[in-house]
Parts: structure tokens; sequence; C-alpha cells
């Protein structure tokens, strides 16, 4: 199904170099202002998703695994570890971030598990074990701007995130570069709609649509 969806266009976005580059910066604000960085898609979307998380209190119990990949600065798992959640892993492939991540992290005296581990590698995603949530905030867009492969690329994570979510698992996916109705599709197969998260909506045109989108799976 995933042959139906068109590339997007190739991007410094989606190479590791941009993000080691842009942590360098971020670690080095941090240190002199105590400036965390930027929540990507903004504070708003990550609420929505904690506030989500937060009323499935009969499906996921505060000592459930979850996983936030490509953690970037870590705040979604501070946050959720703020809201009373224990077993937190945050993974990235960039090592900057990691180091910006797990600098905030021991700062705020919270108990949260940062590694450098590529999304692209089966046998460094096996190793992670398995999670009752995963969320993903970006890192599929990122993926999916590679300049080189995005197509290779954007399948292998999908493979990589179904090993890594259990059987009775969720997974929460926020884009901005695909719709709803296009992550339906590249994940079918794999994956199957469990709800979408409401997000704000503008008008144009006539027609109605999201800034950003932010869906539900479960496996399929």
């Amino acid at each position: 199904m995933s042959d139906q969806i068109e590339e997007l266009e190739g991007s410094e976005l989606g190479t590791k170099d941009f993000w080691e580059t842009s942590y360098t910066r971020e670690i080095q604000n941090y240190r002199d202002h105590g400036d965390v960085g930027e929540v990507w898609f903004d504070e708003d979307s990550q609420n929505r998703i904690i506030t989500w998380i937060a009323r499935q209190e009969n499906e996921i119990k505060a000592n459930d695994p979850i996983i936030d990949l490509g953690c970037g600065n870590g705040m979604m798992l501070i946050e959720l570890a703020r809201e009373g959640y224990t077993d937190l892993t945050g993974i990235d492939y960039s090592p900057k971030a990691i180091e910006l991540s797990k600098a905030i992290c021991q700062d705020q005296d919270l108990n949260i598990t940062y590694k450098v581990a590529d999304l692209m590698s089966e046998s460094e995603v096996a190793a992670l074990g398995k999670f009752k949530v995963v969320h993903d905030k970006g890192t599929y867009d990122a993926i999916s701007l590679h300049p080189e492969d995005s197509k290779t690329m954007r399948t292998s994570y999908i493979a990589n995130v179904h090993r890594m979510l259990r059987d009775d698992g969720l997974f929460i996916l926020t884009s901005c570069n695909w719709t709803e109705c296009e992550l339906v599709k590249s994940f079918s197969g794999f994956f199957q709609l469990r709800t979408v998260i409401p997000t704000p909506t503008f008008k144009f045109g006539g027609k109605v649509g999201s800034v950003v989108t932010s869906i539900v799976f479960v496996k399929a």
C-alpha cells in the first residue's frame, strides 16, 4: 500500500548532520542560559498527547514502559515523569540530543533512561525491548525527508516500530507532513487506526484541514 504514497522532497531536516549541529547549539544555549530549546510542534501539541495518555488510565498504567522516538531535548518524557509515569525511555540517533536530554533530566532530578539508538537498525531496536506506548512527534516526518532513500527508510521505521510495540500496545504518532489518510495507508499491514487525537483545524478555500495530525495506532 505504501507505494501509493508520493514521497516528500528531501531536506536537510532528514540528515543526522543537521540535528547534530542543531543540538550542539542547543547544548550551549542550555549551559549558558538554561534554555531547554524548542518543543517540536509547540507545547500545545505535546500537552494534547500527554492529556490523551492520562485519560487512558484503565489501559495505560503509571508503570507501563513508554518510549519516545527521536526524543530530542527529552521534554516530552520530562512532562510524563511529572505526571507520574515511571518507566520512561527516550532514544535519538543524535548523540548531542541525548547529551542535552540527559543534562536537563539530571538538573530536574528525574529518573528517565536516554539512549543513542538508530531506528533504522533492527538489532538496536530489538535491544530496546517491548513497550506499551511508543510515541513519535516529528521523527517519522524527519525520516520522510531524508534526501536519499526516504521510502526504504520509512519502510524500515514502520517494521521496527511494530517490533518494539507490545501486542496490546499503542503507537502515538504526530506529523505535520502527512495527512491522516496518508498515514493510515502507509502503516497498513502493520498497524490499524485506533483513534485520532483532535488538533486545531483551519478552513481554506471551503476545505477544513489541520496543521498537524496526531493519530493512535494498534497492531494489525
